[in-house]
């Protein structure tokens, strides 16, 4: 299966009254900063125990992974690189890790950062692996992606620059937020609890890879 990349600026959506559409995406991406920091920036209660902070193995912050392109071409696949360099988005549930629940961490596929707890992975029915809340804060980085004619919120990885996917304020408490990601993004460190999805990552087709890819909040 081939992907056809499409340049940025050949999809750039302009308006004579585009600052309309970017001044509701800034107040957004503020929203999803205050909804995935308020949490940690809290004082526990005295008989609290969060079994998710406690697992975590990595709360500092890490080392960046800088790489040349022909380097990344040469660690990953072909999907792989066109997803996590490229901004490319695969088919709805043709991912790996697209349906089904685990036990263990996702990681980046790229440099093996920590991401998320695979008990904070739920079934959204979007398609891609969608998450209510990263490992930590600090784990990804978040900025406005205005390539599709709707202003969203990408997320990647705060150690090597990995597109993942994008984060969306219709997820379930207590966050919120769904992450939705990229099954060629991740890999588990542990195996499946459970799962009803293919043991192989398909490519994106050429009708869905898109650079910064996604159709809608509703799904990407």
């Amino acid at each position: 299966m081939t992907m056809t990349m499409i340049p940025t600026e050949s999809r750039a959506f302009r308006l004579p009254s585009g600052l309309l559409l970017v001044a509701p995406a800034v107040l957004l991406f503020a929203s999803f900063t205050m909804a995935l920091e308020a949490p940690a920036e809290a004082p526990p209660s005295s008989g609290s125990h969060d079994p998710l902070a406690a697992s975590n193995p990595n709360n500092g912050e890490s080392e960046r992974v800088v790489k040349t392109d022909a380097e990344w071409r040469r660690l990953l696949t072909r999907e792989q690189y066109l997803v996590t360099r490229m901004g490319a988005t695969e088919p709805a549930f043709s991912g790996k890790y697209a349906t089904g629940h685990y036990k263990g961490m996702f990681l980046c596929v790229c440099c093996d950062a920590p991401l998320f707890d695979a008990r904070t992975k739920y079934d959204s029915g979007t398609g891609w692996p969608s998450f209510w809340r990263p490992l930590t804060a600090k784990a990804m980085t978040e900025s406005l992606d205005r390539s599709a004619y709707q202003p969203r919120i990408e997320v990647s990885c705060s150690r090597c620059g990995a597109h993942l996917g994008h984060v969306f304020a219709d997820g379930p408490a207590p966050t919120g937020l769904r992450y939705c990601i990229n099954s060629l993004a991740l890999k588990l460190e542990s195996s499946p609890a459970s799962s009803k999805a293919s043991t192989k990552q398909k490519a994106p087709s050429r009708s869905t890879a898109k650079s910064r890819g996604g159709s809608s909040s509703s799904g990407r």
